[in-house]
C-alpha cells in the first residue's frame, strides 16, 4: 500500500472527507492517519508532511499531494470512473466541484461541518441563505437529469458528489429549511456505506475543539 492520506479530526474536517469519501468509494487502498486539530503537536505534524500547512495530504511514496480537490484529481488518474465518462458531464462536474471549493463562503461561516451536532437553531444571514438556494438547484437539476442512471448527481458517484458530502452533514446539523429534492439526495448518503463509515468514526471522536464548534472549518 503506497498511498497514506493525512486528514484533520473527523467531526469537524470537511476538506479531509472529500479525498477520503472518494478514494473509498473507488475502492483505493490508502493508509488513514489523523492529525487532530488544536493539539500542542498538530502544527509540527501537519508541516511535517504538508508544504501548505494543512491536511488533508496525499502521500505516494515520494510525492505529496495537498488540497482536497487536487487530491481527489491525483485519485481520479488512479481510478478513471471518479469523474463522468462523457466530455460535458466530466465539464459540469468540475464546474460544479470548483464552484463548491472555492465558494459558498457565508455557508461556510455559518454552519461550520460538525458530525456530532444535530439540528442544531440558527438563524442563516441572506448571503447563507442564497448559497442554499443556489445548492439546492444544483442537487435538484443533476439529479433530475441523470435519474435513470443512478441516484447521485450524475447517476454513478463521482468527486462531484464527495465535493458536496460535507454540506449533507451540515444540513443534518442544522436546523434549516430543507426541500424535498435536498432531503432525497441527503437521503443518498445516508444509505452510503463509505459516507456512515466516516460518520461513525467522528461520531465515536470524543474531542472538542471550541473554536470549531462554532466557527469555519
Amino acid at each position: 500500500m503506497s498511498l497514506t492520506l493525512y486528514l484533520g479530526t473527523k467531526n469537524y474536517s470537511s476538506w479531509s472527507l472529500r479525498p477520503w469519501l472518494a478514494a473509498k468509494h473507488a475502492g483505493i487502498r490508502f493508509k488513514e492517519v489523523i492529525i487532530d486539530f488544536d493539539q500542542p503537536d498538530t502544527t509540527s505534524r501537519i508541516y511535517a508532511i504538508s508544504p501548505s500547512g494543512k491536511v488533508p495530504v496525499l502521500v505516494d511514496v515520494d510525492v505529496k499531494i495537498w488540497d482536497s480537490l487536487a487530491i481527489c484529481e491525483y485519485l481520479a488518474e488512479i481510478a478513471p470512473h471518479l469523474w463522468p465518462s462523457d466530455q460535458y458531464s466530466r465539464a459540469i462536474a468540475r464546474s460544479i466541484s470548483a464552484e463548491m471549493h472555492s465558494g459558498f463562503v457565508a455557508l461556510r461561516n455559518e454552519m461550520p461541518m460538525n458530525v456530532r451536532a444535530k439540528q442544531r437553531a440558527l438563524v442563516l444571514s441572506d448571503a447563507a441563505q442564497h448559497d442554499l438556494v443556489r445548492i439546492d438547484q444544483i442537487w435538484k437539476d443533476l439529479r433530475q437529469q441523470y435519474q435513470l442512471q443512478g441516484p447521485w448527481l450524475f447517476g454513478k458517484f463521482t468527486i462531484a458528489d464527495a465535493m458536496f458530502a460535507p454540506v449533507v452533514i451540515r444540513l443534518n446539523a442544522y436546523a434549516v429549511n430543507l426541500t424535498p429534492s435536498m432531503r432525497a439526495y441527503m437521503e443518498t448518503f445516508y444509505n452510503d456505506s463509505a459516507f456512515l463509515e466516516w460518520i461513525k468514526d467522528a461520531e465515536q471522536d470524543t474531542l472538542i475543539v471550541p473554536r470549531l464548534e462554532c466557527g469555519q472549518v
